[in-house]
């Protein structure tokens, strides 16, 4: 690979890392408020999209970490 060619594969995957580095930051800060729900006011209404949402990280997680349907 030419230098410049790894160069630009860098500056991209830094920029892809970022990216991703700031929605987890976003998603921790909106975990930690309940999700923008008060404790008091959390009903089963509230489970179902927050099931689906973990069900979406489980997937990343599990292609990450090679686990689930990724394992080897």
């Amino acid at each position: 690979m030419r230098r410049n060619d790894k160069q630009t594969a860098l500056d991209a995957f830094i920029a892809r890392k970022a990216e991703i580095d700031t929605m987890l930051e976003r998603l921790r800060a909106l975990s930690d408020e309940h999700f923008g729900y008060s404790p008091d006011e959390i009903n089963l209404a509230h489970v179902g999209p927050l099931a689906h949402y973990a069900e979406l990280l489980k997937q990343i997680t599990d292609a990450t970490f090679k686990e689930g349907e990724h394992a080897e």
